[in-house]
């Protein structure tokens, strides 16, 4: 059994998800888990005697125009460690995650490994600023072990940084105990969404980046040719450019702005096709979310999500802002019963195949394993019989 910490953002965003989950997955496994965050992690959403939470507290000092909360953080992180003997301190995001990890493990009295997982905002927006690149970098080079959710985002670690280090490739999972095909009849409706009528679906935190616009716009020649609905799930700073550009389209009947939701499953097992049109994604949980549901997606071909989506078998790659490609492989999707059906089994067994959550849990333990025999090693206290 291990004792591992976790550092995550705690609001909604695919980070976080993966980190939570990965931490009840592994309290699952015997492991006790320590979630060391500023708030509870959006998916901590059960009880569970293995799993435990410190909170980051932000004190207001004079002297300070903003609380200092990396240095609140590695302050945390450090008295957990020597409190809690941890053996693993797990981190999400490089900027400032592992740069705080570095520092508490200098000011803690008992060693630990840290193990940092890039998951893209930290190379793909923080690591172009020159201000933060050595940072960054530091915090990757001096972390014992280092992973990527996709092989794109390791590329792209490695031209933008020019880092040091070894960075292994651990894909995102979904816990299949709550993503799983549902019967989502009387879901659809609670709606107002008649049986004809089919469903896409877009999940975002509605930024730029996302180009929710697309999805709108993609949508509404779909709605040109078939009887379709489009929820829209999430909040953020594109919301109510979203929203406006909806009603000058005169889509209002047409497009449900749902905002943020914990019943993400729900929502899926009433749609058939998802669209994510993002300029920038190092893997698109949502697009592997939405596939263990059963639902197919088109996407742009752009970061990891080639890595998620087989094109012509579990889905579909368009570049970026061609909308008419999109539209097109909906509708030729839409309108074909047995092909839909055929994709959306082919989209199931893949992932169920390549990102099954034992698999990648495995491969975390065995990076904490790793980490702790080489500790033991130094320490002299690995007994190689």
């Amino acid at each position: 059994m291990m004792k591992i910490g976790i550092t995550c953002y705690p609001t909604v965003g695919g980070s976080g998800v993966m980190a939570t989950e990965l931490g009840k997955m592994l309290a699952e496994e015997g492991h006790e888990i320590h979630f060391i965050t500023s708030g509870v992690p959006f998916r901590l959403d059960k009880i569970d005697p293995k799993i435990f939470y410190h909170e980051v507290e932000l004190n207001h000092y004079p002297v300070f125009q903003y609380p200092p909360y990396d240095l609140a953080l590695a302050t945390k992180m450090a008295e957990v460690i020597d409190q809690e003997k941890l053996d693993i301190l797990h981190v999400h995001y490089a900027m400032p995650h592992a740069v705080c990890a570095i520092l508490a493990r200098d000011i803690a009295k008992h060693k630990v490994g840290i193990v940092t997982t890039l998951h893209g905002t930290d190379i793909t927006v923080l690591g172009i600023d020159n201000t933060f690149q050595k940072m960054i970098k530091h915090g990757i080079e001096q972390s014992d072990a280092v992973t990527a959710v996709s092989k794109s985002l390791v590329r792209q670690t490695q031209e933008m940084l020019h880092v040091n280090k070894e960075i292994s490739v651990i894909y995102n999972f979904v816990n299949e105990k709550e993503y799983y095909p549902k019967e989502g009849a009387s879901l659809k409706k609670q709606y107002g969404i008649a049986s004809d009528e089919k469903v896409l679906i877009h999940i975002s935190n509605f930024r730029k980046v996302k180009r929710v616009q697309d999805i709108v716009r993609t949508f509404q020649k779909i709605g040109q040719q078939m009887k379709c609905k489009l929820l829209l799930v999430g909040d953020g700073p594109e919301y109510f450019s979203t929203v406006q550009l909806v009603r000058e389209l005169e889509l209002e009947n047409h497009v449900l702005f749902l905002g943020k939701q914990n019943n993400i499953s729900d929502l899926l097992s009433i749609s058939d096709l998802m669209l994510l049109l993002s300029e920038k994604e190092s893997f698109g949980l949502v697009l592997l979310e939405a596939n263990v549901c059963k639902v197919p997606c088109i996407a742009t071909n752009v970061g990891g999500i080639p890595e998620v989506i087989d094109h012509g078998k579990t889905g579909y790659l368009v570049d970026l802002g061609d909308i008419e490609k999109a539209s097109r492989y909906a509708l030729d999707l839409l309108t074909n019963a047995s092909k839909l059906e055929q994709f959306s089994e082919n989209a199931y067994m893949y992932a169920r195949q390549h990102f099954a959550s034992q698999k990648i849990v495995k491969q975390y333990l065995n990076v904490y394993d790793r980490i702790l025999t080489t500790n033991q090693l130094e320490k002299g206290e690995y007994d190689a019989d």
